[in-house]
């Protein structure tokens, strides 16, 4: 399978002719090096109600017919647009003839565009034989090694910019808690607030030995 950032927190997988995007903020995004008119789904995963994750999700689930999966309350506003909704809520997984979703806990806000509040939430996605953590907008907790106790994770996509996430000295300990095989470092260099050192969380990863740290720049993919 192939996972292409495209920016801050966005993410777009591909397996076997299916396409699932993860927190499309794409218009506005001052780093993305798509369009959001480019991206094709079949699905669209939603950490959280904030613009800068909820993005484009209505107007790519619009023009392709994607699904999207998220907390309760965000499915049901979304569903009032028209678009195909799943709503989990915590915990809850969603099964798909390419694999689940499963959203877990996450430490942050979150409010929609129109005002809904809910809480925020991370991804677990089994998809091409992989697991893949997606942790969300969080604070460093210790739940965050959940996931990995029901079944390995295989790349976790971890916030490092620090200021509205943990910053990548939790980061480290993130890593350490999920056990990931390979850690993709997200939500950072997007804006001035969440600049961070990728290359020193690497080295930092690295050297105590718990995951292969790939840094990917918007636009990149890295093939599991």
């Amino acid at each position: 399978m192939k996972i292409r950032f495209l920016g801050h927190a966005a993410f777009e997988l591909t397996h076997d002719g299916v396409t699932v995007l993860i927190d499309p903020f794409i218009t506005g995004n001052p780093v993305a090096t798509v369009k959001a008119e480019e991206l094709s789904a079949d699905a669209i995963l939603l950490t959280h109600g904030h613009e800068d994750h909820y993005g484009d999700t209505v107007a790519i689930a619009k023009r392709t017919g994607a699904t999207v999966q998220a907390i309760t309350e965000i499915a049901g506003e979304i569903g009032e647009e028209g678009v195909e909704t799943i709503d989990t809520n915590m915990g809850g997984t969603a099964t798909y003839d390419w694999g689940s979703v499963r959203l877990t806990q996450a430490f942050h806000t979150s409010t929609t565009p129109k005002g809904t509040v809910t809480p925020p939430g991370g991804l677990v996605i089994e998809m091409g034989g992989k697991v893949i953590y997606h942790l969300g907008d969080t604070a460093l907790f210790s739940d965050l090694a959940l996931p990995g106790q029901r079944k390995k994770v295989d790349i976790a996509l971890i916030p490092i910019g620090g200021h509205y996430t943990m910053d990548r000295e939790d980061a480290v300990v993130a890593a350490k808690l999920v056990g990931a095989d390979v850690v993709i470092p997200q939500h950072y260099d997007t804006f001035p607030p969440i600049a961070t050192d990728a290359q020193a969380y690497k080295s930092e990863v690295e050297a105590a030995g718990y995951a292969r740290v790939e840094i990917l720049e918007p636009g990149q993919s890295y093939e599991a």
